[in-house]
């Protein structure tokens, strides 16, 4: 090892145009970068699913599949034959039509032509990096499509993580144009927020993607608050959704972990909030500073909303290491006592399989039964399956009565 006190000193001043200069000069490798980790184009496809997954996902026997299959009515998809004939799969599309068609599961009133329909929005939050706030959003998108919904994500995040996830190459298909900054910009615009709705690989996922212009609305929101009398510019976002809640059953949006104006916006636009949080020390004291400075923050808008009320707050732990030295027992306790009944009774597990090169811009739903790795990603499908299926079901009771 060289002796550190030996070592020459260098001059490491850094000017503002040589970081611009470095930004510029690493464009090309991380375009290879990417292109490896993400080829060969199109980069994402959806998967398929087994007689089998179809059966559990409609509560139905594999039998009862196969029965109203041959029986070949009602509309119902066949899937296809695959080898000797013995086996089927199903489409993603196609088993979202078995789903709506076939499950005893409640669908909304969504595609029924009745305008009075509004669908919920969730927005995922935490001030600490790293905490899987993004992909427990984007599955949890998937997750409800597979319970028969219509969701849009919106990333409102500059790193576009949750838009790389749903298959987008952020800083080459996409512009500040496609986000919501025009409407940010000007609420008049023709079409509003839809006029920047995507649509994804993933059958029934829509997108407003994300990009590093979003910054720019960091600028303008409080120069308004400042210049225009009556101008509340925690509102701006709830107000373009309302023409949205029509057309979704649900809408995630999936924040950058601070307290910008913008997660303001999606935080006062929401019907209810999911934090997921790593059970160790220093996230669970980052997960008590949110709401200290949210409630700080919002002091200031407070006599405008007093009749904003969440329809729940969810406490979803996330990464859980279930070793023996591991500290989620200990700061388990900890969330319980802190966060009482907002801690609900689902974990998703660590897992190392998602950190793979191979996995790295997927899911743990978007991997086929087939996939070498489904058996692992199974323990983090499962309990995030489990978790959507609770949160629609707190939300279909509402929808019932409204019905």
């Amino acid at each position: 090892m060289a002796n550190v006190g030996s070592l020459p000193m260098e001059d490491r001043k850094v000017s503002l145009r040589e970081v611009a200069e470095f930004a510029d000069n690493l464009e090309p490798f991380s375009d290879n970068l990417r292109e490896q980790i993400l080829a060969p184009r199109p980069r994402k496809t959806a998967p398929f699913y087994t007689i089998s997954e179809l059966a559990e996902m409609c509560n139905l026997t594999r039998q009862q599949i196969q029965y109203l299959v041959t029986k070949g009515e009602g509309g119902l998809p066949p899937g296809t034959l695959n080898g000797n004939g013995r086996s089927r799969t199903f489409t993603l599309p196609e088993v979202r039509m078995w789903v709506k068609m076939a499950s005893d599961i409640y669908q909304t009133r969504l595609d029924d032509g009745h305008g009075d329909f509004k669908g919920k929005v969730l927005t995922t939050a935490q001030l600490k990096g790293g905490s899987a706030k993004t992909t427990t959003t984007v599955c949890l998108a998937q997750a409800l499509t597979l319970l028969g919904r219509k969701v849009l994500l919106i990333d409102l995040d500059p790193q576009a993580s949750a838009s790389e996830l749903c298959g987008l190459y952020a800083e080459k298909e996409i512009s500040g144009d496609d986000t919501v900054l025009p409407y940010i910009y000007d609420q008049n615009i023709e079409g509003g927020l839809g006029a920047s709705v995507q649509s994804t690989y993933w059958d029934g996922l829509d997108i407003i993607p994300g990009h590093t212009f979003l910054y720019g609305a960091e600028f303008l929101l409080p120069a308004r608050q400042k210049t225009i009398q009556g101008y509340r510019f925690w509102a701006v976002l709830r107000q373009g959704l309302e023409p949205l809640r029509a057309q979704y059953d649900y809408i995630l949006i999936d924040t950058s972990p601070s307290l910008s104006y913008m997660n303001l916006n999606a935080l006062l636009a929401a019907d209810a909030l999911v934090m997921p949080m790593i059970p160790e020390n220093l996230d669970f004291i980052s997960s008590l500073a949110f709401w200290r400075l949210f409630s700080d923050v919002a002091e200031d808008f407070l006599p405008y909303e007093e009749d904003k009320v969440y329809d729940f707050i969810s406490i979803l732990l996330s990464k859980v290491d279930y070793g023996k030295t591991s500290s989620a027992p200990v700061v388990r306790q900890w969330a319980q006592s802190a966060y009482g009944r907002w801690l609900d009774p689902f974990e998703i597990p660590a897992s190392s399989v998602m950190s793979g090169g191979a996995l790295s811009f997927s899911t743990a739903l978007d991997v086929v039964s087939t996939h070498s790795t489904a058996k692992s990603l199974q323990r983090v499908r499962q309990p995030m399956m489990q978790y959507a299926k609770w949160l629609d079901d707190m939300f279909v009771k509402s929808w019932k009565e409204a019905a």
